[in-house]
């Protein structure tokens, strides 16, 4: 989690806020690009049936990028029906231990450049040497 702040927080204009019980939403210009979910009734542990407390939402560029990454074998990303043509992809807290830096910074940056400004994010892009999405 601390990777995932550093790496939100190094993103132009990004602000973080928390919630009354801690949990961080990262935005930029006000639109929500990575947050921990609270417990939702539509995210429960398979085994005891109680809502997930460490559920992150990454937003992702469209549907054809989710269905990618849901069928990565790995198992680190999910949805649920509330997400169901949302381009969002959810994972668990304890599974961004199965992705190194790289890969999160990654996830991040997507997520950041669905809702960064178009000349914010050109200008990123331009200045790391990437080009546009």
């Amino acid at each position: 989690m601390a990777d995932l702040d550093e790496l939100a927080l190094s993103l132009p204009q990004v602000t973080k806020e928390l919630s009354d019980d801690g949990r961080p939403a990262y935005r930029v210009h006000g639109k929500l690009f990575c947050c921990q979910r609270g417990r939702r009734p539509d995210a429960v542990d398979p085994e005891t049936g109680e809502r997930l407390p460490d559920v992150l939402m990454f937003r992702v560029p469209d549907l054809g990028v989710k269905e990618l990454m849901l069928a990565d074998e790995r198992g680190v990303f999910f949805t649920t029906p509330h997400f169901d043509g949302y381009p969002a992809v959810l994972v668990r807290i304890p599974t961004l231990s199965r992705i190194d830096r790289d890969e999160l910074e990654d996830l991040v940056v997507e997520a950041w450049l669905t809702r960064a400004q178009k000349r914010v994010a050109k200008a990123w892009l331009s200045e790391h040497g990437e080009t546009d999405p």
